[in-house]
C-alpha cells in the first residue's frame, strides 16, 4: 500500500477499528493529530451488502478521510467480496476481522475463529482480489499459543495476496495480559508484506519502543487513541486544542449525542477530578457540554 511505501522510513501511526467510535468525525480529529491510516468500525458484511439502511447508517466518509481502510467481519466470502466491491470507490483497502474474541462474534463464526480456518480466509482474498483487482486485501488478526501456528496462517494469508497484516499480541482467550511481541517479531521477520502491531500502544514512546522491539512496519492503537487523540503528536493526555476540534468537527459532521459524550469522557477522563467526572456523566445535551468544557477548559467556543 502506499501508505507504507511513502513511510519507509519511519513508523506507520494507525488507528484501530473501533465498534461505535472510530467513525468519521474521529478519524477526521486523529489524523489531524499525527494519525498516518484509519479503519472504520468493524462492519458486518453480510448486511452490508444486502441493506442500504445499514450502509447508509454505519459508513460515512468525505474527500479528506484518506487513506481509510474498510474493516469487515464475514462468515462467507461472497458476502465480503459484496461488500467491498460495494466501499471500493470510498476507501484505500478492505480488511477482514480475524480478532474479535467476543462471545457473539465467535457463534456466529466471524472475528478470532477464524485464525483456526486459513483455507477460508485465503480463498476469500483470493476472490476479493479477483473481483477487485486494485483494491488492497489486509487481514487483522490475534496470535494462536503456538507462534509456529501464527507465522505459517500468516505466511498462507501473504501468498494469497494480502496487503498487509495487523496482529494483536493476544490471544483469543487473553484481555489484559501484555502483548507478545516476540511473536509479532517474528512474523516481521518471516514476511515480505507490511506486518502492523497491535495491543499496548497508550503513547508514542510505547509505539517507538515496539518499532524497535519488533521492526514491524506500523503501530495500530484502540484505547490508546481514546484516551489522547493526539498521543502521536507527543502529548501524554489530551490538549484542551483537541477537545475543542472534536467539538466542532463532531458538531459539523452531526454526531449523535452519545457518541459526542462518549468520547469526551475518554479524551478529559485524566483531567476531571472525581467530582468533575460525576457532573459530566449526568450532562444529557450538546449545550451543556460545551457550557461545562467551556468553564473548565477556558475554550473559545
Amino acid at each position: 500500500m502506499e501508505v507504507f511505501e511513502s513511510q519507509t522510513d519511519r513508523c506507520v501511526y494507525i488507528c484501530a477499528p473501533m465498534v461505535r467510535y472510530s467513525k468519521l468525525a474521529f478519524r477526521q480529529l486523529v489524523r489531524d493529530y499525527g494519525v498516518d491510516l484509519a479503519f472504520t468500525p468493524m462492519l458486518l458484511a453480510d448486511s452490508f451488502s444486502r441493506s442500504a439502511r445499514a450502509r447508509d447508517v454505519e459508513f460515512t466518509t468525505n474527500a479528506q478521510d484518506r487513506p481509510l481502510i474498510v474493516q469487515f467481519a464475514a462468515n462467507q466470502v461472497d458476502d465480503f467480496v459484496a461488500a467491498a466491491s460495494l466501499v471500493r470507490p470510498f476507501c484505500d483497502g478492505v480488511d477482514l476481522n480475524c480478532g474479535c474474541p467476543q462471545g457473539w462474534a465467535l457463534k456466529e463464526g466471524i472475528g478470532a475463529c477464524l485464525i483456526h480456518k486459513p483455507e477460508f480466509v485465503a480463498d476469500l482474498i483470493r476472490q476479493t482480489r479477483a473481483r477487485n483487482p486494485d483494491l488492497p486485501v489486509s487481514v487483522k488478526i490475534r496470535i494462536h499459543k503456538d507462534t509456529r501456528q501464527t507465522v505459517d496462517f500468516c505466511r498462507q494469508m501473504e501468498a494469497a495476496g494480502a496487503a498487509f497484516i495487523t496482529i494483536h499480541g493476544r490471544t483469543r482467550e487473553q484481555r489484559c495480559q501484555p502483548v507478545n511481541l516476540d511473536v509479532i517479531r517474528d512474523v516481521k521477520q518471516s514476511l515480505r508484506v507490511p506486518v502492523i502491531a497491535n495491543g499496548d500502544v497508550k503513547s508514542l514512546a510505547d509505539a517507538q519502543r515496539i518499532r524497535e522491539y519488533t521492526g514491524i512496519n506500523g503501530v495500530m492503537t484502540a484505547r490508546g487513541i481514546l484516551e489522547n487523540p493526539a498521543m502521536f503528536h507527543g502529548h501524554l493526555e489530551t490538549p484542551a486544542e483537541c477537545v475543542q476540534d472534536w467539538i466542532r468537527l463532531s458538531l459539523g459532521t452531526g454526531t449523535p449525542f452519545p457518541c459526542f459524550h462518549h468520547h469526551l469522557s475518554y479524551m478529559c477522563d485524566r483531567a476531571f477530578s472525581r467530582y468533575d467526572r460525576r457532573i459530566f456523566n449526568t450532562l444529557s445535551s450538546t449545550s451543556a457540554v460545551i457550557d461545562f468544557l467551556r468553564n473548565k477548559y477556558d475554550l473559545a467556543l
